[in-house]
C-alpha cells in the first residue's frame, strides 16, 4: 500500500509539472509567434504592435479571471476537478486559434485559452504540496516548477520551426495528450476532509476581509512581481534595449526567451533545494529578489555588447529569477485548506497581470528617462516592494497544512 501511495505521489507531481509545462508554453509560444502570426492574417506596420498588445491583453485578462474562477472552484470543488477542466479547455481553445481568420477571432481564442490556463500551475502546486511531507513538499512544487518552465524552450524551439498554426496545433494536442494522463491522478486527502466541516470554501470576501489576510494575500502577490518584470521588460522589450545599448547586432526575441528561460529552469532547481536546505522559504526568497536587482542592473549597463554577450546576460538575469517555485510554494503555504487553492491559483496569475502596469509605467517613464533608465527604475520599485513583502510573509517551511481558515 506504502509503495502505491508513493507511486500515486510521484504520478502528481509529474502530471502537475507537465501541466505547468503546457501553460509555458503557450504563453511563451504568443509571444514568439505574435509577429509572424499577425502579418499572415494581414497586419502590416504599426498595427503589428497595436494587434499584438491588444491580443497579449486579452490573454492576460483571461488569465486574471480564470485565476480567481479556478482558484474557487478548487476550493469548493477539488484540486483534480480544476486540472481536468483547465487542460480541457485551453487544449480546445488553441485548436480554434490555429483556424482563426481575423485578429478579433484570434483576440477570442487568446482569452478563452488565457482562462484555461490560469488553473493549471495553482491547482498542481496545492495538490502537491497536500499529498507530500511537509518536509518534502518542496522537492516536488520545485520539480514541478523546473520542468514547467522548460516549456518556454519548447516554445522558442517549436515557434521558430513550424509554421505558426502547426504550432498552436501542437500546443493543443499535448494538452489533449495530458488529459489521458490525469485519469490516474487522486483527490487530495486535506481537501476530502474539510468537506465535511462546516466552513466556508473558496470566498474571496473571507480572504480579503480580515485585515490579516489579506495584508499577507498582498505580500504573496508582490514578491513574485520582480519574475515578470524580467520576463515582460528586459527579455520581451530586448530588441529596444539592445538598440538603446548600441549593440552591433540586435537580439531576437525568440533566442532572448529561449536563454533566459534555461537560467529560470536552472534558477527554479537551485532556489527550491536551497530552500529545503536551508529549511527556510523567506532567506531563499530574499537572496534571489537581491540577486535579480543586481543581475537587472547589470544587464542594463551591457554598452555596446556582442550578441553572444548579451544572450549570456539574459541566461544570468533569469536565473535568479528563477524563485518561480519558491514564490508558489510559499503562497500555498501561507493559508488553510479551504483557501488555499485560491490564493495558489490567483497569486501568480496576478504576478502575471502585473506585466500590465510594469509595461504602462516603463512606458510613461520612457519619454523623459530614456529606455535604460526607466527600465532599471522600474526593476528597482519591483525588487524593493518584493524585499518589503518578503517581511510580511510567515515562514512556512515544514509548516502542517492540514488546517482551516475560520
Amino acid at each position: 500500500m506504502e509503495d502505491l501511495d508513493k507511486r500515486s505521489t510521484i504520478m502528481i507531481v509529474f502530471v502537475a509539472a507537465l501541466g505547468y509545462f503546457v501553460d509555458v508554453y503557450d504563453l511563451i509560444l504568443f509571444s514568439v509567434l505574435r509577429i509572424p502570426s499577425l502579418k499572415d492574417l494581414g497586419v502590416q506596420g504599426d498595427e503589428l504592435l497595436n494587434s499584438g498588445v491588444f491580443l497579449l491583453n486579452m490573454q492576460m485578462a483571461g488569465l486574471l479571471s480564470g485565476g480567481i474562477l479556478w482558484g474557487i472552484w478548487g476550493d469548493k470543488r477539488g484540486r483534480v476537478s480544476v486540472l481536468f477542466g483547465s487542460i480541457l479547455l485551453y487544449s480546445l481553445a488553441n485548436i480554434a486559434n490555429a483556424t482563426v481568420q481575423t485578429v478579433e477571432g484570434y483576440a477570442i481564442w487568446r482569452f478563452i485559452a488565457g482562462v484555461g490556463l490560469a488553473g493549471e500551475l495553482g491547482a498542481g502546486i496545492t495538490l502537491v504540496s497536500e499529498v507530500m511531507s511537509k518536509e518534502g513538499r518542496g522537492l516536488g512544487t520545485t520539480l514541478v516548477a523546473a520542468i514547467g518552465v522548460g516549456g518556454a524552450v519548447a516554445a522558442a524551439l517549436v515557434g521558430n520551426d513550424f509554421y505558426w498554426r502547426t504550432a498552436y496545433y501542437i500546443g493543443g494536442g499535448l494538452g489533449l495528450c495530458l488529459l489521458v494522463l490525469r485519469v490516474s491522478v487522486y483527490e487530495s486527502g486535506m481537501f476530502k476532509a474539510a468537506l465535511g466541516e462546516d466552513i466556508q470554501r473558496g470566498n474571496l470576501v473571507m480572504l480579503l476581509s480580515s485585515k490579516e489576510r489579506a495584508f499577507k494575500y498582498l505580500c504573496c502577490f508582490l514578491v513574485g512581481v520582480p519574475i515578470w518584470y524580467v520576463v515582460g521588460i528586459l527579455i520581451t522589450l530586448s530588441p529596444e534595449l539592445g538598440k538603446a545599448l548600441e549593440m552591433p547586432e540586435l537580439p531576437v526575441v525568440s533566442n532572448a526567451v529561449l536563454y533566459s528561460y534555461l537560467g529560470l529552469v536552472v534558477g527554479d532547481l537551485v532556489s527550491g533545494l536551497l530552500s529545503q536546505l536551508l529549511r527556510s522559504r523567506r532567506k531563499v526568497l530574499a537572496i534571489f529578489v537581491l540577486l535579480t536587482m543586481l543581475s537587472s542592473v547589470m544587464f542594463v549597463d551591457n554598452h555596446g555588447a556582442s550578441l553572444s554577450r548579451f544572450y549570456l546576460f539574459c541566461f544570468l538575469v533569469g536565473f535568479p529569477a528563477g524563485y518561480w517555485a519558491v514564490f508558489v510554494t510559499t503562497a500555498s503555504e501561507q493559508f488553510g485548506t479551504n483557501l488555499r487553492a485560491t490564493v495558489t491559483t490567483t497569486a501568480p496569475n496576478f504576478v502575471r497581470g502585473a506585466v500590465l502596469p510594469i509595461t504602462t509605467l516603463f512606458q510613461y517613464l520612457r519619454s523623459d528617462f530614456g529606455v535604460l533608465n526607466s527600465a532599471l527604475a522600474v526593476g528597482a520599485l519591483c525588487c524593493s516592494l518584493a524585499l518589503i513583502s518578503v517581511l510580511g510573509i510567515q515562514e512556512s517551511f515544514g509548516k502542517d497544512l492540514d488546517y482551516v481558515e475560520k
